[in-house]
């Protein structure tokens, strides 16, 4: 009987880690504006993997690409809340911090963009192609 409640303990422990998760989640989104970007970008990236009937294969990068946006999101605003704990006045390091921490994000983007591009932009041209004939 007594695993039971260990078990039982373990379990709702876990529940909890989900509900500060996505505690975090709502407050990724709710106090950054470039998230919600990204967010806007990953919808309409999945409404055209739908539109043009993209590949499983594709659908796994294009997955992979629009976590990899978020995720750099994500790990930028943590930095970013803990530098300003710890650092609330100005600080060339902390500057230096948040900077580097943006810069993930940016090179993220970067690279969600060439490869959405890579992905999209021959189906687009074609697409095109046959709507002008």
């Amino acid at each position: 009987m007594m695993w039971v409640t260990y078990i039982s303990l373990m379990l709702k422990e876990r529940l909890r880690s989900f509900k500060y998760a996505f505690h975090g989640i709502f407050i990724l989104f709710k106090t950054q504006p470039n998230a919600i970007i990204h967010l806007v970008l990953a919808v309409l990236a999945v409404g055209l993997g739908f539109f043009f009937r993209i590949s499983s294969l594709e659908w796994i990068l294009l997955c992979l690409t629009i976590a990899m946006v978020l995720v750099a999101e994500a790990i930028n605003t943590a930095i970013e809340f803990l530098t300003d704990l710890v650092s609330p006045d100005f600080h060339p390091l902390a500057g230096k911090t948040k900077d580097v921490a943006a810069a993930a994000v940016l090179l993220a983007a970067i690279v969600a963009l060439v490869i959405g591009l890579l992905l999209f932009l021959p189906k687009i041209l074609t697409f095109l192609g046959a709507l002008m004939k």
